[in-house]
C-alpha cells in the first residue's frame, strides 16, 4: 500500500456520502410533493418542528 491509498478511500467515501445527499434531499422534494403539493414548505422551519414532534 502506498500513503495515497488512505486518501483515496476518504475521496471515495466523501463522494458517496455527497450522492447519498443529493439522494435524500431529492427524495424528500419529490415525497413533499406528492403528499402536499408544495416542496418547497419543506425547507421551512416549521415543517421540521412537526417532524420531529412527530417522531417522539
Amino acid at each position: 500500500m502506498d500513503s495515497q491509498y488512505p486518501k483515496r478511500i476518504f475521496h471515495i467515501i466523501k463522494i458517496w456520502l455527497m450522492i447519498a445527499l443529493i439522494a435524500l434531499i431529492l427524495g424528500l422534494l419529490i415525497g413533499f410533493a406528492l403528499g402536499e403539493g408544495n416542496p418547497l414548505k419543506l425547507f421551512l422551519p416549521s415543517t421540521w418542528v412537526h417532524f420531529f414532534k412527530f417522531l417522539r
